[in-house]
């Protein structure tokens, strides 16, 4: 029983390791395709420019950004939990 128990934890924590680096890759390309401001430039910018709203697709990539980095930091604790539980 405990050698079942032992693989079943060995293949949750590689799943989770797969979910994880998936995870980071979807965060990392998230954050580098929002749109940035131009440095020093929009410091400069007239008023009009420095509050807008986001809409569309720049809309659904910040809120997708913060919901893949919610997601991420939950599997790595869910994988953090498994890791001492098996090594208990």
């Amino acid at each position: 029983m405990l050698a079942v128990c032992c693989t079943l934890v060995g293949v949750m924590l590689k799943a989770l390791f797969i979910v994880e680096f998936a995870l980071a890759i979807l965060l990392i390309a998230s954050v580098l395709l929002q749109h940035r401001g131009t440095g020093l430039g929009g410091a400069f910018a007239s008023e009009a420019n420095a509050f807008r709203s986001k809409r569309g697709i720049e809309k659904f990539l910040y809120n997708s950004t913060i919901a893949v980095g919610v997601i991420l930091v939950a599997v790595v604790l869910c994988d953090l939990f498994l890791r001492i539980k098996s090594a208990a």
